[in-house]
């Protein structure tokens, strides 16, 4: 494993590391890496000069979220390596992994543009390396496969990863601890970097590294939203204006009870009732609207966890906080109306939408 960075952090650091491990201004665009030993012969050749590596792992259908994990991990690395997979083996066997959005022109566009933007940066690291591997690459041995217990060799976080999105989706944590081992055994980087919005998926990568001793810091970056409130995610392609007004309702609910907390509720039932009232009352209107002006959901949980195990509180510790988590699903639309402003699949395929808001210990 590379040698890791002395403890300095943040802007002021910059010109630290600048003096320690030279400059990535001058580096080409980044490189796109289909196969694994011309990565590894690329990533040892930083090690040799003394170089780390940030790696944002993706499966593409880039967004602003992605995009800034890739400028934390410029802040932080002389070298940001992003990964572009669509990974089969965390899709369910009815899940939408066909209909997955595949946006690599765009992807790629994106990141030239943001590396440009580095290249500008005083002291910022740039991109450096795509990794855009085939499923053969991946999974060398047999094919993927999706099914419990399934053929293959796979890495299981339990019980973490059998909880709450878990729970609804059962290989989806094994098929991504699974992916990231490969990751981060392919990449050796310094860091990694992860969003809160999957904030499950954060405690399962910590997990992970924690309990295969994997020499990498996991770092994560706050959740980005759009102006509505909505978390950014690849799937809200899928939702045209009516559906994506309804989905609000998400951070909508999570903050009524973010109120409670706040204002010294620690119980379950006094932090979450109105979490639970809000979704109601807004499923209950769209059920009163006629077919083709309403847009109905599914919640599926709403959770106060706790913030390591994710495993559910009766009462919050102030010392050490929780987590509120939520999830649904935006049904298809019933009927649209003329000229109306739809998402890729025209509003048919239904959207799993989930979101989170960290409960800070109070004490």
């Amino acid at each position: 494993m590379a040698t890791k960075l002395p403890q300095i952090r943040g802007i002021a650091s910059l010109s630290i590391r600048r003096r320690l491990y030279g400059t990535a201004q001058t580096a080409p665009s980044p490189q796109i890496f289909r196969d694994v030993p011309p990565l590894r012969t690329y990533r040892r050749s930083l090690l040799l000069s003394k170089r780390t590596v940030g790696l944002v792992p993706t499966m593409g259908a880039l967004h602003d979220g992605h995009l800034s994990l890739a400028r934390l991990a410029a802040a932080e690395n002389t070298d940001v390596f992003i990964s572009v997979y669509i990974n089969p083996t965390q899709f369910g066997l009815n899940e939408d992994l066909s209909s997955y959005p595949k946006t690599w022109e765009a992807d790629l566009a994106a990141l030239k543009n943001l590396d440009a933007e580095l290249a500008a940066t005083p002291g910022a690291g740039r991109i450096s390396a795509v990794f855009a591997p085939t499923t053969k690459t991946m999974y060398p041995t047999l094919p993927p496969d999706s099914s419990l217990p399934g053929k293959g060799s796979f890495v299981t976080i339990t019980p973490l990863a059998n909880l709450l999105e878990g729970a609804s989706r059962p290989v989806f944590f094994r098929g991504v601890a699974t992916v990231c081992m490969k990751l981060f055994n392919i990449c050796t980087p310094e860091r990694v970097y992860f969003g809160q919005k999957d904030v499950q998926q954060t405690a399962v990568i910590r997990r992970l590294a924690k309990d295969f001793h994997v020499d990498t810091t996991v770092r994560i970056g706050p959740t980005q939203r759009e102006e509505s409130g909505l978390a950014m995610s690849s799937r809200n392609v899928y939702l045209g204006t009516r559906r994506r007004e309804v989905a609000r309702v998400l951070s909508q609910a999570l903050r009524r009870a973010e109120a409670q907390y706040l204002a010294g509720k620690r119980t379950r039932g006094d932090i979450l009732w109105p979490a639970t009232a809000h979704a109601d009352e807004v499923a209950a209107a769209q059920e009163e609207l006629e077919p083709g002006a309403r847009a109905k959901f599914e919640v599926d949980y709403i959770s106060l966890a706790d913030p390591e195990t994710m495993e559910e509180v009766e009462v919050v510790d102030p010392a050490r906080g929780a987590i509120l988590s939520t999830a649904m699903k935006m049904l298809p639309l019933e009927e649209v109306a003329e000229g109306e402003q739809l998402g890729v699949g025209k509003d048919e395929i239904a959207v799993r939408l989930i979101d989170n808001i960290i409960l800070e210990p109070a004490e």
